[in-house]
């Protein structure tokens, strides 16, 4: 027994009343959505834009974000055993979440919204990807408190034993490491976002986010065990070959709106 590691057993749900439950990860997900609108009323407020407009944002994000991470974890994770119980895509509640899908479903959520408002389509990425930076802090950290989603075995001190899970050796609390980096990440936005005073250079608040989040994904998946069985093995797994593109493409943002932006000046 290693007396320097930390011994993890904390029950997923807070409470339970009869048939209701209310669980750690449910908790995470909705102080996602509260604290994620309470920071964009600020930013809308600032930028003369009505409640209305937020409120119709909130929707279109909230249903991109469940149905896009639920398609994500199908599509790229266990197609096979969905398709051949397809009911069981509609079954959430038992976990299999994706955050690329939801990324990409967010995105094209976006752009929707574009068109039905006309309010500018890099304009609110990168005033979105601030609070999506804080809810991917709040969701990790709902895993953590599920003890899953955790890492290879380690001697060093910080390593945790998950008890609940069956765990016996200390392992990388890889949900910490994401969730720790995503929180300095949105520091990093929402400060950039003020110092601007609400004027940021246009798609770099949305390139960043891109080229931040998914490399820290890229690097901490090298310590995380696979999720599905067909990883094993992957020299890099599904998780790092998702995250490629989006680092990429935070790169090509950059690029581009910073290319059209001393075209405009001169």
């Amino acid at each position: 027994m290693n007396l320097l590691s930390i011994y993890w057993n904390c029950n997923p749900a807070i409470f339970t009343i009869g048939n209701y439950q209310l669980r750690w990860y449910s908790l995470m997900f909705v102080l996602t959505f509260v604290f994620g609108y309470i920071i964009l009323y600020k930013i809308y407020k600032k930028e003369n834009l009505s409640e209305q407009l937020l409120d119709k944002l909130a929707i279109y994000v909230f249903v991109a974000t469940i149905v896009g991470a639920r398609l994500g974890h199908v599509l790229f994770y266990e197609p096979e055993y969905y398709f051949q119980n397809p009911i069981e895509i509609l079954k959430v509640w038992r976990g299999g979440l994706a955050s690329h899908g939801a990324a990409i479903a967010i995105i094209i959520a976006i752009w929707i919204y574009y068109k039905k408002t006309k309010l500018g389509f890099m304009w609110t990425l990168d005033r979105l990807v601030i609070v999506v930076a804080l809810g991917g802090f709040f969701i990790r950290m709902g895993n953590f408190f599920n003890s899953e989603i955790y890492g290879n075995i380690t001697s060093l001190p910080w390593g945790v034993v998950f008890v609940r899970d069956g765990q016996t050796v200390p392992r990388h609390p890889t949900q910490i490491y994401e969730a720790l980096s995503y929180l300095l990440i949105f520091i990093f936005l929402y400060r950039t976002y003020y110092k601007k005073d609400g004027k940021p250079k246009t798609g770099f608040l949305f390139g960043w986010f891109l080229i931040l989040v998914f490399s820290m994904r890229f690097l901490i998946e090298f310590v995380k065990l696979p999720q599905v069985s067909f990883e094993v093995g992957m020299k890099l797994n599904m998780g790092q070959l998702l995250s490629l593109p989006f680092i990429l493409l935070g790169i090509i943002v950059l690029i581009y709106y910073n290319k059209r932006e001393k075209k405009e000046n001169t």
